[in-house]
């Protein structure tokens, strides 16, 4: 599946790039003083706030001609959302966006603005039966579905990040990147295996929503019920079959668990020292850095700030 991927990333990185913004890779002075050169890579400043805006439009992008005529559906509230929304309004497509009928208005509000139409569903069902949901809805409709993760065109966008990365930087020893569903550190590992083989990518999840992490570890699929956690945006694993298990089983050798008030003091210290507004999945790489900062000394250390959309309420609760 990795030999599969890298030239989907290749494909990718000349289909999305007039779509897509080249984002900064900052040297963090505060987080070097521990002594490795550490660097942050300002996915948070991609359109949608959100490296998600990636996938999504290299899915759609790659969609025939008479597919977008049909459409495409999804279903998030969060940064695929968005992102999917974001692409379909680029390419003139209709999108349809699954959401609870409990999800946080301005979400929901952001979504619209692109064009979306949306469907909702019952508050309190689990992510695999608002993804089938709507699958059927995709179905009924003869509509293209766009999942978050369990798609090689997604996988492949996400793995742009790596194409900008290398050229940015020219040694990296190490790469810290927050796991939900598994898309973005698959796409990324990949490229870097092949381009930048000695760079180590460590998967980087917060306690209270390790699926795939758990799974890896015991070698199969191993459901788990997620607790609410400030990393909202990878929190809920992943569906089974998913073809970013066997990608993440094969690629990801190393793994850090932070825990919630680590999370929260990480994005904290963002905010104060580099004045950068993250959500909680980004502030999972940077605590999963801090919580090992005495292992890479001397090293070039790239941290991922996979996205900035964060809500208000929760924001201000942490401050």
């Amino acid at each position: 599946m990795d030999q599969q991927l890298l030239p989907e990333i290749l494909k990718a990185e000349l289909r999305i790039r007039p779509y897509t913004l080249t984002t900064p890779l900052l040297r963090s002075l505060l987080l070097s003083t521990h002594g490795a050169n550490v660097y942050l890579k300002l996915e948070n400043e991609q359109y949608t706030g959100s490296f998600k805006a990636r996938g999504s439009m290299n899915k759609v992008l790659s969609l025939t001609g008479e597919q977008r005529k049909h459409g495409v559906v999804t279903a998030s509230t969060g940064n695929h959302g968005l992102g999917v929304a974001r692409a379909a309004k680029e390419t003139a497509v209709k999108c349809v966006v699954f959401v609870s009928d409990n999800a946080d208005t301005s979400k929901i509000e952001a979504i619209k603005q692109y064009g979306a139409e949306i469907q909702y569903t019952k508050a309190g069902l689990s992510e695999t039966l608002s993804h089938a949901q709507a699958k059927e809805y995709a179905k009924e409709h003869n509509m293209a579905w766009v999942s978050p993760y369990n798609d090689l065109q997604v996988i492949a966008g996400q793995g742009t990040i790596s194409v900008e990365l290398v050229k940015q930087l020219a040694n990296i020893d190490y790469v810290f990147v927050t796991v939900g569903g598994g898309g973005l550190i698959s796409g990324m590992t990949t490229y870097l295996n092949a381009i930048s083989p000695n760079t180590q990518v460590i998967g980087c999840l917060p306690e209270k929503s390790a699926e795939m992490y758990l799974s890896v570890k015991a070698g199969k699929f191993v459901p788990v019920q997620s607790e609410t956690t400030l990393s909202d945006g990878s929190a809920g694993g992943f569906e089974e079959g998913s073809i970013t298990f066997p990608l993440c089983q094969k690629l990801v050798k190393d793994w850090t668990l932070v825990s919630e008030e680590e999370i929260k003091d990480s994005l904290k210290l963002i905010l104060k020292t580099h004045h950068k507004l993250i959500e909680g999945s980004a502030a999972v790489a940077v605590a999963s850095y801090l919580k090992r900062k005495d292992e890479f000394v001397g090293k070039n250390v790239v941290i991922l700030l996979c996205g900035s959309n964060i809500a208000p309420a929760t924001l201000k609760s942490i401050l």
